[in-house]
């Protein structure tokens, strides 16, 4: 087992949802943090533990005026509630794949959400130490976080869909190998 920082600048947190009922908005959070517990040498992930957290002003889907009403108390409510957090609850195989298990509060709202999970690999870091990467993803409904606004088509429907796909591509560095290299130096002098 040995501890993982999540590598923002190759983290990507996504999601889309229809709009109009007929086409699709896609947006990211570009603040992304988190640390996780892995045991990838044992090749036994299904002991795996940790969380990613989402600095929800960081929402982003290209239109200015969409995520200012995103991130409004409408939905996020950026300016109350901060952060968005998955905590990782348990890891199940599932083929060749995993359905990873996560408690995910938003607006100070906690519901257990399941992942589809892809375990990419493992490769030396460039700066490094280990590098690995994960694929997961999950279609929640918004709804059950209180993301209730919306408004009814003249034409019948809503503008806002209830079912939001979320979509993490994970990488992460070790960090236990760094501590350690620390740890050498500070005995050396």
């Amino acid at each position: 087992m040995s501890t993982w920082k999540i590598d923002p600048a190759h983290t990507d947190v996504t999601f889309s949802v229809k709009h109009m009922m007929v086409t699709t908005v896609r947006g990211k959070f570009d603040a992304v943090d988190g640390e996780l517990e892995l045991d990838l040498d044992g090749q036994d992930p299904t002991t795996a533990s940790g969380e990613i957290r989402l600095g929800v002003a960081s929402l982003s889907t290209g239109a200015g005026q969409r995520d200012a009403h995103l991130r409004s108390p409408d939905f996020f409510d950026a300016e109350n509630y901060p952060e968005i957090v998955a905590r990782l609850t348990g890891i199940e195989p599932n083929g060749d794949d995993y359905r990873v298990k996560a408690e995910v509060t938003i607006r100070d709202i906690t519901r257990p959400v399941t992942f589809d999970g892809r375990y990419l690999g493992l490769v030396p870091g460039m700066q490094g130490g280990r590098h690995a990467g994960f694929e997961l993803s999950a279609t929640i409904d918004r709804e059950q976080w209180d993301l209730n606004w919306n408004m009814a088509l003249e034409a019948g429907g809503w503008l806002v869909a209830k079912d939001v796909r979320l979509v993490i591509d994970v990488a992460a560095d070790e960090v236990e190998a760094a501590a350690t290299g620390e740890a050498d130096k500070s005995e050396a002098a």
